[in-house]
């Protein structure tokens, strides 16, 4: 076996490997003999097959399989041993490449293009200065956390009259041009409206003030103008049905639903933390604290990403082997085509810099990722999804079971482990750069995020 490889530009890499009989011979028979004892053949006993008839109908297969493997394996073991930095897979030259004969003996060649990283160093030290952005939990931000929780644990109660964003359900009624309810008409018994998201404001007028029992008219088109959905939604039709539909509707309110926050009272203060809570101020104080655990997630978020675009410009442009890259890129995406990999490859790239970098600054900082690690981040996951339902006190054990049975699954593991990657490298960054703290609202805060 001979292998070459050349790489004129340092990132345009040609590779090129000949296999010889000698390379796949000793597998090839090895295979065939397996074949031979497990071959059932009419007119022979098992293990009795003539070899030369193993060969003539297994034999090519075999052959192909096993100059494959061993194509592959040594391309990897090369690329590896000799710690090029290969960008995606390789891919055969479309110049060098001729066809081989695989049926034959060989020599067989094969001709690879292979994309080959920039040279460059990314490096961080104590001069390097990147903003941090401390994030003030304030009486508004606490008084909306206080809001969140009471709404999350309030509910639905009659009322007498419509206000705010109340729910009415009452019978639907489709009338004629004299005002009267039209017989064979559209009708919807326990219909549902929400004035507060009814778009004509014309027709979201005639429901201020509306009582149990009241008797409203309303056209269910100017309600929703230019939303067929809405409307076949709200008379329980088609779209098609209600696409040249001009009628009014009469609709008797039947029952008003008022939601109602939970009162800020103890009930409440255990339900979000447990027992223990001493009053009001202690739970202000306990959501501030959760709150700040909370928003550091979001301010080592940004710095990050600020790490990410500082580092970006220290380290310049970076030249890339464009046209194989697309080349790369559209054998990873053939049914997606030329297009999409013109639309997406600029993205791409920039992507793949940040990657390169990262894997830079991941290897100076020594970091490594364990099952601890993973656990941790599966956990921080699944807490946020409960913090979403106002759950904050969930027992560890039952936290421990849920990223158990995520960390089981191959598909989440990946993810997890570049979560993983991103929590240790930021908390090794704000020990390595200088910090420029600043203090700001979540307001703020929520501002520069949108206009980065």
């Amino acid at each position: 076996m001979n292998i070459k490889f050349e790489s004129a530009d340092k990132i345009n890499g040609l590779m090129t490997i000949s296999i010889e009989q000698a390379d796949y011979q000793e597998a090839v028979d090895k295979k065939l003999k397996e074949y031979r004892k497990k071959a059932q053949v009419p007119g022979f006993r098992p293990g009795m097959v003539p070899m030369g008839l193993i060969k003539k109908q297994y034999g090519t297969a075999v052959k192909v399989d096993e100059v494959n493997r061993i194509l592959g394996e040594k391309l990897y073991e090369y690329v590896r041993e000799n710690k090029i930095q290969m960008l995606g897979e390789p891919l055969p030259n479309e110049e060098k490449q001729q066809p081989q004969d695989l049926a034959g003996d060989g020599p067989f060649e094969f001709v690879f293009d292979i994309a080959v990283a920039p040279e460059f160093k990314a490096e961080l030290t104590n001069k390097d200065k990147v903003n941090f952005y401390n994030i003030k939990v304030d009486d508004k931000l606490i008084d909306e956390q206080v809001q969140m929780y009471a709404s999350q644990a309030g509910e639905f109660v009659e009322a007498q009259e419509w206000s705010g964003n109340d729910t009415l359900k009452g019978d639907i009624r489709q009338l004629d041009k004299k005002g009267n309810t039209l017989e064979g008409g559209i009708t919807v018994e326990g219909g549902m409206i929400m004035p507060s998201y009814v778009k004509g404001e014309d027709e979201k007028k005639k429901f201020d003030g509306a009582k149990l029992g009241d008797i409203i008219t309303f056209n269910p088109k100017k309600a929703y103008p230019d939303n067929d959905a809405e409307v076949a939604a709200l008379l329980k039709t088609d779209k098609e049905a209600v696409k040249d539909l001009d009628a009014d509707f009469s609709f008797q309110i039947t029952e008003i639903r008022h939601f109602q926050p939970a009162a800020v009272d103890a009930k409440l203060f255990e339900k979000v933390f447990g027992e223990g809570v001493k009053d009001e101020a202690d739970f202000r104080q306990r959501i501030a604290d959760s709150l700040k655990g909370q928003l550091v997630l979001n301010s080592d978020f940004k710095f990050l990403r600020d790490v990410r675009a500082y580092v970006e410009k220290k380290v310049g442009d970076l030249q890339f082997p464009e046209a194989l890259l697309k080349r790369v890129m559209l054998n990873n995406n053939k049914d997606k085509g030329e297009e999409f990999v013109e639309k997406n490859f600029k993205a791409s790239i920039d992507e793949l810099k940040w990657h390169l970098i990262k894997e830079q600054l991941v290897a100076a900082t020594g970091i490594k990722v364990e099952d601890a690690d993973l656990k941790a981040v599966a956990k921080d996951a699944i807490r946020a999804q409960f913090a979403q339902y106002g759950m904050t006190n969930i027992p560890e054990d039952v936290l421990d079971n849920y990223a158990e049975e995520q960390l089981k699954k191959r598909e989440n593991v990946e993810s997890f482990v570049e979560r993983a990657i991103d929590v240790k490298l930021t908390q090794a960054l704000k020990g390595i750069v200088k910090l420029t703290e600043k203090e700001v609202t979540l307001d703020e805060f929520n501002k520069m995020m949108q206009e980065a």
